[in-house]
């Protein structure tokens, strides 16, 4: 089980992946973080050939002729289309020993994967087998909330209550950690796409106006928010008029936003709450000291530590870098094989 083999070590790297619904992260162990890159891929679907991944897939979603079609093979923080899914980690494999220093390039890796709390065995099983044929030797899974906390340096393994809520593209992950377990857990399908979702529907519902994902992601960007600010920032916005099937533009308010996404909000902050709700009082006690530590993509809204602030009476504290914290934490778990024998996790046989 050791990371430290060092007759693998001389021809391939260990590597971590945050094998997200929206974007995927890689890390390579001692490297840190080298790849982000979008959750999609694209191929032809007559010949089923894989086209592109990631970035280059991402330009085609909603451009493409009727042959080629590119998807995103996670859904909901997890895997909608197997062969995708496989191509997709088989493709970071490669790419991270693509342009590798050693003299043997043997993409063979180990690699330890976050991954939404609340999957089942059959989707657990899933991940593994996708990562096993796309090239992997040996598969370790870890909670997403888990290897969060340990990329954000909280002090899993001791006996001390931590809070962490992962709001990422397809899942938003709560968790109650102490002494190296998830005490309380609980996993939404609320999270960053259904507030562009959100979004989309508002703007159709409100303006007779149609949007594209990618339009209506771009808009969260600049103008989505959680709390009231002094600034009330708007853009100009380009669709489909419903009515007249003609191009339309329309400028569009961050108030406007803060609106469509309230709904999504609101369900976050009742999941915590159950939580909390859940949670032993001994446990109850260290987290109203700590506070509640935000990660994710959706962390970086504008203002959702002080709605949550407002809501929950307790502190929030957002993560310095927000969207790297689970696969920094999986970066560390490749460092440090401690980690792995004090936090729960499940792993495959290892294939030579």
């Amino acid at each position: 089980m050791a990371f430290s083999d060092p007759f693998w070590n001389m021809f391939t790297y260990d590597i971590g992946i945050d094998l997200g619904t929206a974007n995927t992260l890689v890390c390579v162990r001692n490297q840190g973080v080298t790849i982000s890159e979008p959750s999609v891929v694209a191929f032809n679907s007559k010949t089923k050939t894989v086209l592109a991944v990631g970035s280059e897939a991402q330009k085609m979603l909603g451009r493409t002729p009727a042959s080629i079609v590119a998807i995103r093979p996670l859904k909901d923080g997890v895997i909608s289309d197997f062969d995708a899914t496989r191509e997709m980690i088989k493709y970071f494999i490669e790419k991270v020993h693509k342009d590798s220093p050693k003299f043997f390039k043997i993409p063979r890796p180990r690699v330890v994967i976050g991954i939404p709390s609340a999957i089942t065995e059959v989707e657990k099983k899933a991940v593994i087998d996708a990562a096993i044929s796309a090239g992997a030797r040996k598969v370790y899974l870890i909670e997403e909330p888990m290897a969060a906390a340990v990329g954000i340096n909280v002090p899993v393994t001791e006996p001390l209550g931590s809070l962490i809520v992962d709001i990422g593209g397809g899942t938003s992950d709560i968790a109650v950690i102490s002494l190296g377990g998830i005490v309380v857990d609980k996993s939404i399908r609320v999270a960053g796409d259904e507030m562009t979702v959100d979004i989309v529907n508002y703007i159709r519902s409100k303006y007779n106006l149609l949007i594209g994902e990618r339009t209506a992601e771009e808009i969260k960007i600049k103008l989505g928010n959680a709390y009231p600010r002094k600034d009330n920032k708007s853009m100009e916005i380009k669709g489909r008029d419903i009515l007249l099937g003609l191009p339309k533009v329309i400028k569009i308010s961050e108030v406007e936003i803060r609106e469509a996404m309230s709904n999504s909000l609101n369900i976050i902050i009742e999941a915590i709450s159950e939580a909390l709700e859940e949670t032993p009082p001994e446990l109850i006690s260290d987290i109203t000291n700590n506070g509640i530590y935000l990660t994710g993509g959706g962390a970086q809204i504008s203002g959702i530590n002080k709605l949550f602030l407002e809501k929950l009476k307790i502190p929030i504290m957002i993560a310095d870098d927000p969207l790297s914290s689970v696969v920094l934490g999986a970066s560390k778990i490749l460092e440090d094989l401690s980690l792995l024998e004090n936090i729960s996790y499940s792993d495959s046989e290892e294939f030579l």
